[in-house]
């Protein structure tokens, strides 16, 4: 159960490293193009947003592999 969660918490770091890429890519669209500065801080807002949830991602994969490594496989004690 542990290694799916594992394997789904990488799937998820994945997307969410395709999801910053992309937004990246809008911010400097945006700038490029000259936008707004309002325009351009919301794009950079909804980076932060999913910067944090990437972290988030890292995390728990972090977390699972640490516990994956405990031959009872339950949360080591910090």
């Amino acid at each position: 159960m542990l290694l799916e969660h594992l394997k789904q918490a990488e799937r998820h770091a994945a997307a969410g490293e395709r999801v910053l890429k992309h937004q990246l890519s809008v911010i400097e669209h945006l700038r490029r193009d000259h936008h707004s500065g309002a325009v351009i801080e919301e794009a950079e807002k909804l980076l932060r947003s999913f910067e944090e949830v990437q972290s988030m991602h890292l995390a728990d994969i972090d977390r699972l592999r640490a516990q994956l490594a405990t031959p009872t496989g339950k949360r080591p004690l910090p």
